[in-house]
């Protein structure tokens, strides 16, 4: 993981964390929208994301999904992975986690956040630690703490995971 491309006050201590926000579109997806005949749309998840979520769950950190769409495909991922903090179709994002902290009664400067575009830049800035994958718009890039090495929906949400976890333990 590099260091982020603009300067920020020094982020959270990593193993202080205690939730991970995640976007979808471009986070946990590769942010292409694929529909079937019938209009629905498809979305496809990398496993090893799935993987790395788990372990960073059995490490105490919650994980909450904070989506400006709406999919079935989504909460049905979700409740794969065990995150049962789903918000979507959220036309403000900050506001969404904003909520969520206080009912967790967890800080914003104990909150990580990944995100991938300009839908994710107030919430990047108002958390102790915000990543963004490796493809995201400047927008996002700039907001970041760090930056991962790859891309959404092709593990960067793994890498951010495998990252918190290793930091937890030293």
């Amino acid at each position: 993981m590099r260091r982020g491309v603009r300067p920020r006050a020094a982020p959270a201590v990593p193993g202080r964390i205690q939730l991970l926000v995640l976007d979808v579109d471009g986070v946990l997806t590769d942010g292409r929208l694929w529909f079937s005949d019938r209009g629905e749309a498809l979305k496809a998840f990398h496993v090893r994301d799935g993987h790395g979520i788990k372990q960073l769950r059995s490490h105490g950190v919650r994980i909450a999904v904070i989506s400006g769409r709406r999919s079935a495909a989504v909460l049905r991922r979700c409740r794969e992975l065990g995150i049962t903090i789903v918000v979507q179709g959220a036309a403000d994002k900050l506001a969404a986690l904003t909520r969520i902290a206080r009912r967790l009664r967890i800080p914003l400067d104990r909150c990580a956040c990944v995100g991938d575009d300009s839908p994710d830049v107030a919430v990047m800035r108002a958390v102790g630690l915000a990543f963004a994958v490796a493809d995201a718009h400047g927008d996002a890039r700039h907001a970041a703490h760090y930056l991962t090495a790859l891309g959404g929906g092709n593990g960067a949400v793994r890498e951010v995971c495998d990252w918190l976890v290793a930091q937890t333990a030293s």
